[in-house]
C-alpha cells in the first residue's frame, strides 16, 4: 500500500473541501476501498474519514425514512421499521457479504462499491474501467460473473450491490452535498451511468460530492420479496438477484416495481416489463411475458448464456411468491 494523507473532519462541508484535493477519496467503512488500495487498483493520495460527520442515524422524515450515509448495513437490516415496512431491503442486506463486513459496510459506501470483475482487480489485465482506453480482458475471458444487459464493447462488468437492487425497487432517492454547501436529491436511477465508451465513469457524482443520506419513501405495495441466486449459500455475489414490491386488489396487480442484480452494470429496472403486470391477474403466462420483455435486449457472451434462462426462472419464482 502506498503512503497517503489522512483527514478526519467533523462536518460534511469540511469533508467535501478535503476531498477536493486531487486524488483524495472518501472513506466510510472501507470494506471495498481498502482492499482496492492493498491491491494497488486504487491509490488515493488522501483519505477523508466520514466517521465523525453524524451521518449514522435512521430518522423518520414525514414521508418515510432518512438513512444516514454512514449507517452500517447491520444496523439498517436490524432496524424494526425496516424489517416491518421495507422487508425487501432488510432481506437484501442480509443476503450480502458476511456479518463482519456488514458491521463495517455503510449505506453510502454500499452504493458506491466497485465492480467485482476479476479483470478490474488484476492490475496485469487490460481494463477500461481501471485504465480508460486499455481494452477489456473480460471480453474473450472467463465471464461467468459478468453482465448481459446494458453492456458495451468497452465493458461487461456488473454492479455488485444487493442493497442497491432493493433500493431501486423501493424508489429510493439519494441526497448529495458538495463543498459549497449545495445540496440536491436524485433518484437512484440517476445515480449510475451505463459504461458506454467510458466505463471508468460509474456515477453522476461531481468531484468531491458526498452522499449524505438515502431517502426511503413509504412503500407503494404490501408484498415485498428479495431473492438471490448465487454459487454458494453465503458470502457470494449474485448470479441473478431480484427485488419485488407489489400491491394487489381484488386479485389483480395494482403496483409493481421490480429491480434486478447480477444482470447489468447498475441495479436494473425495466418499467415496460413492470407495466405488463398492472391490472392483470397473476399467471405463469403473464410472468413469462414479463421475463421476455426484460430480456429482449440481453446480450450474453460465452460463459454468461446461462443467465438468460436463470433470470426467467427467477422472475417467475419471485412473481409467484409475491402474488400468492
Amino acid at each position: 500500500m502506498r503512503p497517503f494523507d489522512y483527514h478526519r473532519p467533523d462536518a460534511p462541508d469540511a469533508a467535501c473541501h478535503a476531498a477536493a484535493e486531487a486524488g483524495a477519496k472518501f472513506l466510510a467503512g472501507g470494506t471495498n476501498l481498502v482492499d482496492l488500495m492493498k491491491l494497488e487498483v486504487m491509490a488515493p493520495t488522501a483519505l477523508v474519514d466520514l466517521s465523525r460527520l453524524g451521518l449514522d442515524r435512521i430518522e423518520e422524515d414525514g414521508e418515510g425514512l432518512r438513512l444516514g450515509a454512514t449507517v452500517t448495513n447491520s444496523d439498517l437490516a436490524a432496524d424494526p421499521r425496516i424489517r416491518s415496512q421495507w422487508p425487501v431491503l432488510s432481506r437484501a442486506l442480509l443476503a450480502g457479504a458476511s456479518g463482519q463486513l456488514r458491521n463495517k459496510a455503510t449505506t453510502g459506501g454500499n452504493l458506491l462499491q466497485r465492480t467485482r470483475c476479476p479483470y478490474f482487480y488484476d492490475t496485469s489485465a487490460d481494463c477500461n474501467k481501471r485504465d480508460p482506453g486499455a481494452g477489456c480482458a473480460a471480453l474473450g475471458g472467463v465471464q461467468r460473473n459478468h453482465a448481459i444487459l446494458g453492456t458495451s464493447d468497452h465493458c461487461v462488468a456488473l454492479h455488485p450491490s444487493d442493497m442497491a437492487v432493493a433500493l431501486r425497487a423501493l424508489d429510493a432517492r439519494v441526497a448529495l452535498r458538495d463543498g459549497d454547501g449545495l445540496t440536491r436529491v436524485i433518484a437512484m436511477d440517476d445515480l449510475y451511468r451505463l459504461p458506454g465508451d467510458r466505463p471508468d465513469l460509474e456515477t453522476t457524482l461531481a468531484p468531491a460530492e458526498l452522499i449524505t443520506a438515502v431517502h426511503l419513501p413509504a412503500p407503494h405495495g404490501d408484498r415485498q420479496v428479495y431473492r438471490k441466486v448465487r454459487d454458494r449459500a453465503s458470502y457470494a455475489f449474485a448470479l441473478v438477484s431480484m427485488g419485488a414490491v407489489l400491491a394487489m386488489d381484488a386479485g389483480r396487480i395494482t403496483h409493481a416495481a421490480l429491480a434486478y442484480g447480477g444482470l447489468a452494470p447498475r441495479p436494473w429496472r425495466d418499467t415496460e416489463a413492470e407495466s405488463l403486470l398492472i391490472g392483470e391477474r397473476p399467471s405463469e403466462a403473464l410472468f413469462a411475458a414479463v421475463a421476455d420483455r426484460l430480456l429482449r435486449d440481453a446480450h450474453p457472451h460465452e460463459g454468461t448464456e446461462f443467465k438468460v434462462p436463470l433470470a426467467r426462472r427467477v422472475v417467475a419464482a419471485v412473481l409467484r411468491e409475491a402474488t400468492q
